[in-house]
C-alpha cells in the first residue's frame, strides 16, 4: 500500500525547531511498518488547523489521486476539527487514515453515510404518504408520457456519464501536467525522460499503467492551448 504522509504544525517556531513534527513522523513510520505499507511522499504544513484551504494538504491529496495512494496523518486533528472538511476529503475520492484512530475514521464515515441514508428514507416515507393522500382525494397519479420521459432521462444519464468521464480525464491531465512541468524544470526534456520520471514517482496513467512516450505526448497535446 502506498502512503502519502501529511504533517502539520501550528506555528513557524514549531516548524523550524521540529517540535511535534518528529513525533508525527515517528507515528506515521510506525503505522507504515505495522501495516506493511510504504511512505512514498511527505508534505509538511505550518498552518492553523482552523483553515481548510491549506496548500500542502491539497498537494498531498492530489498526489494520492495521482498514485492511487492513501493519505496518512499522525492524529485526526492534524487534518481538521471540521466534519464538513473531512466529508470534503471523502468526496475527493482519497482515502485517509489517522495513526491514533485507524478504525474510528472508517466508523465515522460509515456513521455519516447511515445518517444520510436515514434522511433519504424519511423523505421517501413522506413522499409516499403525500401520494397516498392525493390518490384518496381523487387525483390521477402517474405520467401519461412516462415512456418518453424515461427515454429522455436515459439520454441525460448517458450524457452526464460522458461529461463526468471527461471532467475526470481533464482533472488527471491537469495534475499530471504539473508533474511534467516539474520534470522539465529539472532539465528533463524528451518524452522518454519525462515518462521515466513519472514512473519513478509512481504516478500512473488514468488507467493505472506505466507511462510511455506516446502517453506523455497525448497529455501534452491535450493541454496545448
Amino acid at each position: 500500500m502506498k502512503l502519502i504522509a501529511y504533517y502539520r504544525v501550528s506555528t513557524s517556531k514549531q516548524g523550524k525547531s521540529g517540535l511535534g513534527l518528529e513525533a508525527q513522523r515517528r507515528d506515521v513510520e510506525a503505522y507504515a511498518a505495522g501495516s506493511g505499507a510504504t511512505v512514498i511522499a511527505e508534505f509538511t504544513e505550518i498552518e492553523s488547523g482552523g483553515k481548510s484551504d491549506r496548500a500542502e494538504l491539497q498537494a498531498a491529496i492530489e498526489r494520492c489521486q495521482l498514485v492511487g495512494g492513501r493519505l496518512v496523518i499522525a492524529k485526526l486533528d492534524r487534518l481538521s476539527r471540521s466534519v464538513g472538511f473531512i466529508a470534503q476529503l471523502q468526496d475527493s475520492g482519497v482515502r485517509f487514515v489517522a495513526c491514533d484512530m485507524p478504525e474510528a475514521n472508517e466508523t465515522m464515515v460509515q456513521l455519516m453515510s447511515v445518517m444520510a441514508q436515514a434522511e433519504r428514507k424519511a423523505i421517501s416515507v413522506r413522499t409516499r404518504a403525500a401520494l397516498q393522500a392525493a390518490k384518496a382525494r381523487g387525483v390521477q397519479l402517474g405520467n401519461p408520457n412516462l415512456a418518453a420521459a424515461r427515454e429522455a432521462r436515459t439520454g441525460d444519464v448517458t450524457a452526464k456519464a460522458r461529461k463526468a468521464r471527461k471532467v475526470k480525464a481533464n482533472r488527471h491531465a491537469d495534475l499530471v501536467m504539473r508533474e511534467i512541468q516539474s520534470a522539465q524544470g529539472e532539465g528533463l526534456s524528451s518524452l522518454g525522460q519525462i515518462a521515466g520520471w513519472l514512473n519513478e514517482q509512481q504516478i500512473g496513467t488514468p488507467r493505472g499503467c506505466e507511462w510511455t512516450r506516446a502517453a506523455v505526448a497525448r497529455v501534452l497535446k491535450r493541454k496545448r492551448p
